[in-house]
Parts: C-alpha cells; structure tokens; sequence
C-alpha cells in the first residue's frame, strides 16, 4: 500500500499541475499520500490531502466574501509583498479609494518618496496606457476593491483518486503474490 500509495499521489499531483498554473513546487509537493495502518483491528487506510487550508474551496467551488483588494498587475505578487506595498503607501498618506464606473478603485499618486513601492505599478500603467513615462504628480491604479470573488472548480482530487485506484489494487494483490 506505501508504493502504490506513491502513485496515487503521483497522478494526484499531475492533475493538481494540469490545474494550476504554479511557480512554486512546494505547493504541488504539499499533496501527500500516508498509509494508516496503527490499529491491527482495523483494515489499513491510504489517506491522500494537503496542508494548504485554501486548497478545498478550487476543489469544491465557492465564494470568498469579505472587502478584498485585488492588486492591477499583469502577473503575479504575493500577498506579503501586496500588504507591505498597501501599507507604505497608507502610512505616506499617498492612498487612497476613488470610484469609478462602479468599482472602487485604489489609487496612488507617483511622488518620489514612493518610487520604489510603485515601480511595479507603473509599468503595469504604461503598458495599459501605451504611455513612454509617468508623469510626477500622476495617478496610478493599483487595486480593485471587490466584496466578493467567486472561485470555479478547476481540482478534482477524487477523480484523480479513483483513476489510480485500479494501479493501486493491482500493486496491493502483487504485493499479496509475492507472500
């Protein structure tokens, strides 16, 4: 059962990349496979899951509600490095929320003092507006306040599960020859 466990995983893990577009490995590789097997009683268990709370809600589909700030770049940022952005750029007094055509949006004046903080939103701005520079003085998006995000299901852990399971029988009664 711990070797065919191992492949369980395996194809777990590869339908978890086909879904997930992931630059860090260690989210794939927080997929586990363990075998409980403690109490002679009992027929053992092959336990299959991640450590990552937030992983369930992409399994299932869902909404995640609360005032949340969805940052306007074309890539990624992580959330440590959003917050500390946000933060700088409250305590200069530089932010602050404007609406616009429904959303609310928060903006960010490009003043010297926060150069570093906004260096990714500014190319993100010239990009969208097709400007050579930003202007001193100029107004910058940087986030999207939504109340809601509503999140599709694009994992299913159970179908990839009972894909492997026959792999998995198979190893168990060859396991089950040998003795």
């Amino acid at each position: 059962m711990q070797s065919g466990g191992r492949k369980v995983r395996d194809a777990a893990r590869q339908q978890m990349r086909s879904a997930f577009r992931v630059k860090r490995r260690s989210f794939v590789s927080s997929l586990q496979s363990k075998v409980i097997d403690k109490k002679p009683n009992r027929l053992p268990a092959l336990k299959i899951g991640s450590k990552i709370p937030w992983l369930g809600i992409h399994e299932k589909g869902g909404v995640v509600s609360g005032n949340l700030l969805i940052p306007l770049l074309p890539g990624r940022i992580g959330p440590k490095k959003f917050r500390a952005v946000v933060d700088g750029l409250m305590r200069s007094g530089n932010a602050y929320f404007i609406e616009k055509n429904g959303n609310v949006i928060l903006m960010a004046e490009n003043i010297r003092e926060n150069t570093a903080q906004l260096s990714r939103f500014k190319r993100a701005e010239r990009i969208r507006s097709g400007a050579k520079r930003i202007q001193r003085g100029q107004e910058i998006p940087i986030a999207v306040l939504v109340k809601s995000v509503k999140v599709k299901r694009r994992f299913n852990l159970a179908r990839s599960v009972q894909s492997a399971m026959p792999q998995l029988m198979k190893t168990i009664e060859r396991e089950l020859a040998k003795t």
